[in-house]
């Protein structure tokens, strides 16, 4: 392989939210590290030498988003996704999270519902709830063959109560991994139209496919879903930049475009960094070999730990993701309660994974595994829990 997965880079004493905050959020100093959806990657070379170009310039005053900029994204978006934007649709923001409360605050009032899919992505609850706007749940349901799909029934039981005004979209979802279909969302655009909902829908894992081609931008079913929504990117999760809060918010609408730049500007919002800069469009002009040699890395440790599973540990279950480094473990299968599997996980098996309760009610008995890391992280991760679960398998 061109770039190299397997090597091992340090991230202790860097200050790393991943690894250097382990003690602080599981109590325990040698937890192995797969929850915060960060990875343990070098970002692509053209990136690192687009910022060390920066870094020699010298000087990092106010940064402009560039009609280079723009086009980089609007050619990733072309080529990647076949969704054709106009430049100025793009607006820069600090993160996608920022976004999503902007537009929760600028674009309903106090009284008005908003709907989720639940189990989601934990900060979608509270960019919601925080600004006092009421919170429906519109839980996603599993079929027979275990896949989940949008609850289209309970969703327009919902929007007939003519209170919902946004619906905070997840796509491709987290942490369950879908990449929904072009006639799911052109369903879930028909009900939007119909009830005038505003859809913000969260792409940031829209790169992360495991079949080309597959993802839909919202935006791009209709003139109607075009023009009611708000598509959610950053390059973050792609190239392993989270830490240089770059986002791009694609608002096609001229009117609510104008409307969010304000609110931009409201909270001093609106400048991106050199590095942000430099970066982002490295990544999008040069990033794609690098994005592909990545998915194919990603496949593979998530064929490892679902094979490792199934022949050893077939209690726990796990359906690989169409999208994401995220798996969806299912540990229902060893009868625990949600706190007793998750110091099981941290105390026994040393591993540090996002507790699955914290994205809904409906994920108890689930843990989520940021599997981007190294193959031998994820071969160490599952040597630890098939040594722990040996022992509670002599104890039980």
């Amino acid at each position: 392989m061109k770039f190299d997965f397997d090597l091992t880079i340090d991230r202790s004493r860097t200050a790393s939210l991943k690894w250097d905050h382990i003690p602080a959020i599981f109590g325990v100093e040698d937890a192995l590290p797969m929850w915060v959806a960060d990875m343990d990657f070098a970002a692509p070379p053209a990136v690192v030498r687009a910022m060390h170009n920066r870094v020699e310039h010298g000087v990092f005053g106010y940064t402009l988003q560039t009609d280079s900029y723009r086009e980089a994204i609007s050619n990733w978006m072309n080529v990647r996704h076949n969704w054709s934007i106009q430049p100025q649709w793009i607006q820069f923001c600090p993160g996608v999270v920022p976004a999503l409360s902007l537009i929760v605050e600028s674009f309903t009032e106090p009284d008005d519902q908003v709907i989720i899919q639940t189990p989601v992505y934990p900060p979608f609850y509270s960019v919601v709830k925080d600004h006092g706007r009421e919170l429906v749940l519109n839980p996603l349901q599993v079929n027979d063959q275990g896949d989940y799909e949008m609850d289209f029934e309970d969703l327009e039981r919902s929007l007939s109560g003519g209170r919902v005004k946004m619906i905070i979209l997840c796509s491709p979802h987290n942490p369950v991994g879908r990449v929904w279909t072009r006639e799911e969302l052109s369903r879930l655009a028909a009900l939007c139209e119909q009830y005038d909902v505003l859809v913000v829908s969260d792409e940031i894992h829209a790169d992360l496919i495991y079949q080309a081609g597959s993802h839909t931008p919202f935006a791009a079913l209709s003139e109607d879903a075009m023009n009611r929504s708000f598509i959610c990117t950053a390059p973050s999760k792609t190239f392993n930049i989270a830490g240089l809060n770059t986002a791009n918010i694609i608002i096609p609408n001229d009117k609510l475009r104008r409307r969010f730049e304000k609110a931009l500007q409201k909270y001093a919002l609106g400048s991106i960094t050199p590095m942000g800069a430099a970066a982002t469009e490295a990544a999008y002009r040069e990033g794609g070999e690098w994005l592909d040699g990545l998915l194919t890395y990603l496949r593979g440790n998530m064929e490892y730990i679902k094979d490792y599973l199934e022949q050893h540990i077939p209690e726990v279950k796990v359906t690989l993701p169409e999208a994401t480094y995220l798996l969806f473990i299912d540990f229902r299968g060893l009868g625990m309660a949600q706190e007793d599997l998750n110091r099981f996980l941290v105390q026994k098996a040393k591993i540090g994974m996002n507790n699955g309760i914290t994205f809904g009610k409906n994920a108890e008995g689930f843990m989520r595994m940021n599997v981007a890391c190294t193959r031998a992280t994820a071969q160490e991760a599952m040597s630890r829990l098939h040594t722990a679960v040996q022992q509670w398998r002599k104890e039980g």
